[in-house]
């Protein structure tokens, strides 16, 4: 029996900026649903400062994927299951970086199925060559005036540059 319903997943976070790291899990994300919404956090869950405001932070998501028809970007607020519940998600997906990720991850995912008992939750690891990269150590690098180019994609990088140019004159 084949099935013609669609499989939506939720790939949400901060995307502060957006790196190659989240690239490969959005994009691989697509290997096991139909479409991807990249979920761009208003209230962010850990204590960070933004570099990017929401609107350049969706603004280098639909640039960096404007080759993919598949994966659509916003941005949500409040609770991550409300939001999946509100554009049907089926599934959420996190990337796992290194075993130091799991612990946090594995508590999120076990309190949002509290919260709602259908959701599924996949964790995936991003390329090998990409599991040290994170947004916060990009934006560091960059503000130090490091060259981020290899973790990034152009109009991404652009942008950072932009932003951290400014910051020093």
């Amino acid at each position: 029996m084949t099935s013609s319903r669609i499989v939506t997943a939720l790939y949400p976070g901060s995307f502060d900026p957006v790196t190659l790291g989240h690239e490969d899990i959005a994009r691989r994300t697509l290997t096991v649903a139909d479409r991807v919404v990249v979920g761009v956090a208003r209230t962010a869950t850990q204590a960070k400062k933004p570099a990017f405001s929401m609107d350049d932070r969706l603004a280098m998501l639909e640039e960096v994927f404007a080759d993919e028809d598949r994966i659509e970007c916003t941005a949500f607020e409040g609770l991550l299951v409300d939001f999946a519940r509100e554009i049907g998600a089926d599934v959420v997906v996190r990337g796992l970086r290194a075993v130091s990720d799991f612990e946090y991850e594995f508590q999120m995912a076990q309190m949002n199925r509290e919260l709602h008992p259908g959701m599924e939750f996949i964790f995936l690891t991003p390329d090998a060559h990409l599991s040290f990269l994170s947004a916060s150590l990009v934006r560091e690098v960059a503000a130090l005036g490091g060259d981020v180019s290899p973790f990034v994609s152009p109009p991404v990088l652009r942008r950072l540059r932009e932003r951290f140019q400014k910051q020093e004159e």
